[in-house]
This record gives C-alpha cells, structure tokens and sequence, in this order.
C-alpha cells in the first residue's frame, strides 16, 4: 500500500474518532430505551461509510452514541458534560457544514452543535473561512424558509385548529433559536481579547442584519399577518423582539470595537458601508416599534458614518440617509403637535405625570434627537448634499409653518408649546447656518418662481429674514452667494436676497392684515413687545443695511427702487422705510443723490402712471432728511416757477423744507398759479388749456394745506384764484366733460380749508356743481373731495338771505351719500356727516338728511359705535385668503399693463399736459363744438345772473355799461338763430 493511501487511510479514521467524540454523550450510566432518529441513522451511516471499525479515541463508550429521549442530537440540546476532541475539530466541522437534508429540525440541530461545541474551540483567524462563511449563509436561508412557511400556513390559524397552532409556535421557536445562536457566534467573536478585523469576521455582521430586518418587519406586520388571532403566538412575538432586540446590541457593541484606518481594503470599505446601510433599512422598519432602539440605531449609524468618513463618504447613499431624516424628524414632530392637542382637548395640560404628557415628552425628545442629528449629518457632509437642498428647504418651511404666528399653526397649550418649539423649532437656526455657503440651497430659496401655498409663504419670508440676520457673520463668498443674485446666464437664476424679502413680504397680505404679531427688538430697560410683520422685518432690514459692505449697496439700491416700483403699496411702503433708513444712515450727499434722483423719476411719471404714489411717497419723506443747503439745491434743480416741475413739488410737505426754501416754493407756486389762470382768462376760457389750471392746482392745494393761518398773504392769493375758478365752474359743462370734474375735485378741497372766508354765492355755486354729479356715476375722488367740502360747512354759519339756497341742497346731499351702497363711500359719508353734526349751527340739516329710517339707524349704530354683524375669526380669515387673490390678480394686472415701465420712466418726459390740437380736433366732431360753446355761453350768463341779483362777492352795484353789452349780446343771439334756420 502507498504512502499516499496510508495517509488517507489515517485521516478518514481520525475524522470518524472525531465524530464519535462528538456524539459520544457524557450523562449518567442510566441508558433510556428509544427508537433510533434520523440523526442517529446519519451518524451510524457516516461511521460505517467512513470507519473501518478502529477507533483512535477510546474514552467513549458505543453504547452512549444515542442516549436521551428524542435523540439528544437531533434536538441540538446536548448536556453539559457532551465533549468533542479539539484536535479533530475542522476535520468534523467541515463535513457538517455540508451535510443535507429536507428537515428544518435536522439542519437546526447541526447549527445548535456547531455553535455550542465546535465555535469555542475556533480560532479568531479561522472563524470566518473554516465557520461563519459556511454557515451563516444557511442560518439565513433557513430563517428566510421559516418565515415563509410561517406566511403559508397563518391563513388557517385559529384557536381550534390545535395543529396548526402548534406548527406556528415551533416554527417561532425555532426562529428564536437561530437567533440564539447568532447571539452566541457574536458572544464568541467578543470573548477574544484582541480587537477583530471586519475582514476575519465579514459574513456575521451581513447574516445578522438580515436576520434582524426580517425579524422587525415581520413583528411590525404581526397584527396584519396574524388577522386577529394574534393572541395565540403574541408570547413568542415578544420573545421574538426581545432576543433580536439583544443580538442587534450585542453586534453594534461588536461592531464599535472594530476600527478601520486609511489603509482599509475596498472589501472592508464595502462591508461597512453595507453595514451602515442595512442599518438604515432597519430604521425604516422599527421606526414605529420602539423609539429607544429606533435612536440607538440611528446614533449608531451617524457614529459609524463619522467615525469613517473619509473613506466611506463618497460610497454612503446620502439622498436616503438625508431624506430618512428628515422624514423621521417630521413624523415625530407632527406626533409631538397631535399629542399636544389631544393633551389640550382633554384638559390635561397640568397633569405631567399622565400617560399622554409622558408620551409626549419621549416623542418631542425623539424630534429633538432627528433635528440635531439631521443638523450634525449636514455639517459634516454638507458638500454631499447639494442635490437635496429642496427638501432640506420644504423641511423648514412646514416646521415653521406650525408655530406662531403662522395663522396655520394649531392653538397648543403654552407650556407644551415651548417645549416643542425647543425641540423643532431652534435646531432651525443651527440647520439654517450649515445650509447657508450652499449655492444650491441659495438657488433653491431665492429662485425667481417661487410657486408656495398659502401655508408657507409667512415661513419663507421668516425664512429669509433669519438668513438676513446670519450672513453678518459669513465669510465673503457666502455674502456674495445670497447678496448679488445670478450674474451669468449660464447660472442658475436666484434673486438678490433683499429683492426676495420684499417680494415675500408682498405675498404675505393675509398676515399683513390680521395682523399676525412677532417678538420685537429687547429694548434696556422695556419690555420686550409684540411687532406686526412690517415692523419686524423692516428692523431686520434696517439692521441688515448697517452692516452691508460697500460694495453691495448698488445692488441694494436696485432692490429698492424695484419695490418701490411694483404694484403692492405696503410692500412699497415697507422699502420706503427701508430707504429713508438707508439714506438717514449715510451721508448727506448720498441722501441728496436720491432725492435728485426720485424727482426725476417723479417728473417723468404720467398722471396715470400707478407707481407716481409710490414715488411720491418717497420724495415727501425724504425730503425731511435734506439739510437746508441740499434743500436749495433741490429747489434750483426743479424750480417751481416752471410749468414741468410741479409734478416734482406736488409731493412735497412744504413744512420739511427750511424756511428759505419754503418761502421761495410758496411764492413760485403762487407766482405761477396767477398767471396760468390770467393766460386762461385772456385765451377766452378755452377747454383745452383746463388741464394747466389743473396742474397749478395740484401745486395750490400743496402750498395751501402748508399754511398755518389763513391771514397770511400766500392764503389770500390763493383765496382769489379759487374764487375767480368757481365763478367759472358750470353744473352742466362739469357733467360732461371729466377734466372739469377733476378741477371741481381740486376746487372742492381747496374750498374746504378757505369755507370760513368764502362767500354764500361761492358755497351755492359749489353744492350746485356737486347735485349735478352725484346723481351719476362718477370718480370716487372727487366724491370724496366733495364729503371733505360737506363736512367743513359745520364750521361756518349760513346768513339767513342764503339759507333757502343752501340748505336744502346741503341736506340733499348729505341725504345721497349716506345712502351710497359703495361700503368705502359709504363709511366717509358716515365720517363727514358725523363730523359736520357734531359742529353746525344748522340742526335742521341733520334731521332732515335723516329722514329715511334706515339711513337713521346706520348713522345711529355708526355714533354709538355699534357693529351689527361680528365677523368669527374663520370667517375673516377666509375672506383675507380671497381677497389675497382678488390683490395679486389686479396687482399683476397692472404691472402686465405697464410695458417697460422702468424703462420709460428715464427715457420719456411729458413737457405739456395738454392735448395735441390736431388729435383733439379729429376726435371732435360738429355737434360736439356746438355743444361745448353753448354749455360755456350758458355757464357765463347763469354767473352774470348771479352778480346782477346782488350775490356777487362785493356788494357794488353793476357797471352803467352792462346793459349796452347785454343788448349786443342780445343782438348777436337773434344772428345766431337766424343763420341756424337758414342752414
């Protein structure tokens, strides 16, 4: 015989010896009687096959080969006293984990032995090749066959079925048992007091995760899958859940002792990567099973992300990692906000010991973990993350949108509000500056169509108030990054920040109206209080704007003027605030640089032209911060004296110029008023000039409304030009054509300031013009100009001779307006009538303008300060949200109707007012100019009816040559009527 066959021969020899130790049993001398298992057969099977009958180890006894009822082996619970010789170890091992059969039992068997009575026996080196990697394998698979049958078979589990019942609870035993003994191949690899490297022990961590994921899940289903009769097993459910419970803490200790350096293996980066990724599978599924193995899983994993960061960071799957996160985050914040208004409807907000304030406490504490765990996971892998930026930006929109003072946010009790608003909502801050040096989440927040719901939009403007307040500490890129917007076409578009917080604060209307209220600026020594919207972001601009670089204030200044040229007037407002604070804060000549600036701007606006308010609004503010050098300066730019310039100067309070500059306005104004009404008297009244007289009114009003005593001699001056242009003013001709109607407008309110110095006539030939219009539709300015007029007649005493002419007309209209079904129209008639009977002499008026009950009543409920229908909270706001969209319709309107509106504005000046004469000679035709001439002749003679009836200004008798004139004029009248008949 060979050498070679000697060797063989002495190998299969040992190998059987070897197996006899193994199932030779070391128990008491006392044999029990059985039949023989199928493990038994195996083994005599094996020894036959592969022994010739000479055994090397002769310490165990044949007879004990199968003691214990059951087969002990089969069963895989061998006594303590069951020994296997160390030296023929791998030689066993390796035919075990090759054996087959069609058993669950027989295959759980070998598991059991391997791993009670072979794996000490192991080394740390050989564990992987010689163990794990063979059997590990085939634990899972078997755990996976179980589950299976499990599936399977549940369908016809009840209570009678005994059986099957019985079938299922095995199945579920034996499911724990190789848990079990997964926990002892872990328990093994930590006995060894050197560290392990994830290489000698790969296939235990990928087994294990397996095992546990379809453990989890599977007790997450249970109440789906068991369909109601999840009492039968719940026992091993729970024994289930706990023993995967303790396997996933024993591996992730285990695996906390491993350490990888920089010269790692790809096989190894792999493998802990996996790890980190199962992980987050798991966290998917015991997200709703137990919060503390929930957040011992996910510190795990962020540990194990950072503590190999560099070698795993471009392998990790950021997007689910981020996303899970934030997902987790929310469901434990919305938990946390449903808790607290369960607490709230429950009146259990004093109870903290009740079981729903404890649950509360541990939710809200899960929601503090997942925003600082989210915010630690940016900060270190932020550059990975750019692609997730709009999640990141939805994510702190909805958790601002649940706290004050978001109209959507749920009423909570303030004590579990506080605690949830440290849980959620200060992590923002902290989430906020790690996302700020992100271009991408700068180009996800300031993109230009920023499609929000209603919900969201006071959020984003908070949003980008508190980005305003964090770039003071930046490095300058960051600055630059949120500051200028995109300069290059090929960025991506993004709004400067400034022009994004204007155009946020514009959407926000419905918060603008409530208002909703926000912590203000702590002031030393004052409590702090609460702000409306306007004034805390106008703060945090203002705030902004003082530690703005230099080298951005151009592009400040565009944002501005672009707010101040859109349509919404609060938003315009609001950047006027900002403006005047920007120039208040600078230099004088930067404050007059503007000022120049918006005057031309102002000049070049038509009448029509929506954003001459606006422009307005700014020059009358800022001329206030001029000094007076820079004043006259303003005043010789743009002199009033000039036709083209009083636009600029009819935006002006005259009181915020130095009394120099006052002084030479007020004597320009009036210098010119004079002698555009003189050219118009001495041009024949002609029509077409009233639109200059218009013009000089406008400045009129200014210089009147300025003036502290009606003494002075600018006043009487004033005095003169509005009576000689009501003495003008004809009831018919102002019922036809609208440029009257804007100079009775003027007239009217230059009326109400002189009423004590204007005679009875002047009064009855204004109320005349007045009657004449409100029985039609016409401007609401002028019919408010008209209340102003009304109102100002409490302030004088009509003499008896001129009662019967003015009173019942007065009476008449105080009568119209009141009952105006215009609610804006209606609510100044109210003020005027109010105003006017609190004053007056002329106490018939009053009752007389009330004699229609209902009309007595409004006036009655307006006194005394009654409101009919109150409005409920739900209502109004509904009603905002309507109206929100009704303002944004008619502000985009008018911004789509203005084409090149910036553009105009600088390139297009209006020199003249007037008409161009051809134009209005073609739109004019025959009949018209027949009309016109007759309505002027007719307005003249009804006037000179009034001097010559002594109700003239001056009580003189008429001129010796009036009746020669009123002869020609006769004369002329009898040739008109002639030549019309022969035609």
């Amino acid at each position: 015989m060979s050498q070679r066959h000697i060797r063989h021969k002495q190998r299969r020899a040992e190998k059987t010896n070897a197996f006899r130790c193994l199932c030779s049993l070391q128990i008491s001398d006392v044999e029990v009687e059985r039949k023989p298992t199928r493990w038994d057969v195996c083994v005599i099977s094996y020894l036959e096959t592969h022994d010739n009958g000479s055994h090397s180890c002769h310490h165990v006894p044949d007879q004990l080969l199968s003691p214990g009822p059951g087969g002990a082996v089969e069963s895989g619970n061998l006594p303590p006293g069951a020994q296997v010789c160390p030296a023929k170890t791998y030689y066993i091992l390796s035919d075990l984990t090759v054996c087959s059969d069609s058993s669950l039992c027989f295959e759980m068997g070998i598991l059991k032995i391997i791993t009670d009575m072979f794996l000490p026996h192991i080394g740390l080196s050989e564990l992987e090749d010689e163990c794990f990697s063979k059997i590990l394998p085939k634990a899972v698979t078997m755990f996976e066959s179980m589950m299976k049958e499990i599936s399977a078979q549940v369908g016809g589990l009840s209570s009678q079925n005994t059986e099957l019942c019985a079938l299922l609870r095995n199945i579920l035993q034996s499911l724990m048992q190789i848990i079990d003994a997964l926990s002892a191949c872990v328990r093994h690899v930590s006995t060894f007091e050197e560290t392990p490297d994830l290489v000698a022990i790969r296939s235990l961590p990928a087994c294990i995760l397996k095992v546990l994921m379809d453990t989890f899940q599977h007790c997450k289903e249970s109440e789906v899958v068991y369909c109601g009769r999840l009492s039968l097993v719940a026992d091993l459910l729970q024994g289930l859940f706990k023993e995967a419970y303790s396997l996933q803490k024993a591996l992730l200790e285990l695996l906390d002792r491993i350490s990888l350096d920089s010269s790692a293996s790809e096989e190894e980066v792999s493998d802990i990567v996996r790890v980190i990724h199962s992980l987050l599978d798991i966290c998917s599924v015991i997200c709703n099973l137990d919060m503390a193995l929930h957040a011992n899983t996910w510190k795990f994993l962020i540990k194990q992300s950072l503590k190999y960061q560099s070698l795993v960071e471009e392998h990790l799957h950021h997007a689910d990692i981020s996303n899970s996160l934030c997902n987790n985050l929310l469901a434990s914040f919305h938990n946390s906000v449903e808790l607290a208004e369960q607490i709230k409807h429950a009146d259990l907000q004093g109870v903290t010991q009740s079981p729903e304030h404890k649950l509360f406490q541990k939710t809200a504490k899960m929601c503090r973990f997942f925003a600082n765990t989210l915010v630690h996971y940016i900060k270190e892998f932020k550059f990975f993350l750019t692609k997730y930026c709009n999640c990141f930006h939805q994510l702190y929109l909805q958790i601002i949108s649940k706290f004050p003072p978001s109209l959507f946010a749920p009423m909570l009790p303030l004590t579990l509000s506080e605690e949830l608003k440290m849980a959620a909502l200060v992590p923002m801050d902290a989430l906020l500056s790690q996302l700020l040096p992100l271009r991408h989440f700068a180009e996800v927040v300031l993109q230009h169509e920023l499609r929000l719901s209603l919900e969201h939009e006071l959020p984003q403007c908070l949003l980008l108030v508190n980005v305003l307040s964090q770039l003071t500490s930046q490095p300058e890129e960051v600055l630059q990054l949120w500051y200028t917007g995109s300069q290059f076409s090929e960025e991506t578009p993004r709004l400067p920040l400034y022009q994004a917080v204007f155009t946020s604060f514009r959407h926000c209307y419905t918060e603008r109206k409530v208002p909703v209220l926000l912590p203000g600026v702590m002031m030393k020594g004052q409590a702090q209080v609460q702000v409306t919207l306007h004034h805390h972001i106008c703060v945090q601009l203002c705030a902004s704007v003082a530690a703005l670089p230099p080298v951005y204030f151009p592009v400040l200044e565009r944002c501005l003027a672009d707010a101040v040229l859109q349509a919404d007037t609060q938003t315009a407002v609001l950047a006027t605030d900002v403006w005047c604070f920007t120039a208040r804060y600078g230099t004088a000549e930067l404050c007059l640089h503007h000022v120049l600036l918006i005057a031309k701007l102002v000049k070049s606006c038509t009448t029509e032209c929506y954003q001459l308010s606006h422009l307005g609004m700014l020059l009358r503010r800022m001329v206030f911060l001029m000094t007076p050098n820079h004043q006259m300066e303003l005043v010789k730019c743009f002199l009033p004296c000039e036709m083209e310039n009083l636009p600029v100067w009819r935006h002006v309070l005259l009181r915020a110029l130095s009394y120099e500059a006052r002084h030479r306005v007020e004597m320009d104004i009036i210098a010119l008023s004079q002698k555009v009404l003189t050219n118009w008297q001495n041009g024949g009244y002609k029509l077409g000039q009233v639109d200059k007289v218009n013009v000089v009114l406008v400045s009129l009003l200014v210089v009147v409304r300025g003036q502290s005593s009606p003494e002075e001699q600018c006043m009487l001056s004033a005095l003169r030009i509005v009576t000689q242009l009501w003495l003008r003013m004809s009831p018919d001709q102002v019922q036809t054509h609208p440029v009257l109607q804007y100079t009775l407008q003027l007239l009217l309110s230059l009326s109400a300031i002189f009423v004590k110095n204007i005679e009875p006539q002047i009064i009855c030939q204004a109320l005349s013009c007045v009657d004449a219009l409100v029985s039609q539709k016409c401007a609401d300015q002028l019919l408010l100009a008209a209340l102003e007029f009304l109102s100002s007649l409490g302030t004088i005493f009509v003499p008896p001779d001129s009662q019967s002419q003015i009173l019942p007309r007065l009476t008449s209209l105080f009568r119209a307006v009141l009952a105006d079904r215009s609610w804006l129209l209606h609510q100044h008639a109210l003020e005027a009538f109010s105003h006017f009977a609190e004053i007056t002499n002329h106490e018939e008026v009053i009752s007389q303008s009330l004699s229609v009950e209902e009309t007595k009543t409004k006036v009655v409920n307006y006194l005394s300060k009654t409101v009919n229908i109150q409005e409920n909270v739900e209502s109004r706001l509904e009603r905002l949200k309507i109206e929100t969209l009704i303002i944004e319709r008619h502000n985009e309107r008018l911004e789509t109707n203005t084409v090149n509106v910036s553009n105009g504005l600088a390139a297009e000046a209006v020199v003249d007012s007037e008409p161009h004469p051809k134009r209005a000679r073609q739109e004019t035709n025959a009949e018209e100019e027949y009309s016109r001439y007759i309505q002027t002749a007719e307005s003249a003679l009804k006037a000179l009816q009034a001097l010559t009836e002594g109700k003239a200004i001056t009580a003189k008798p008429p001129p010796q040559w009036l009746e020669s004139r009123l002869q020609e004029l006769q004369a002329l009248i009898t040739r008109i009527r002639a030549a019309s008949q022969t035609t």
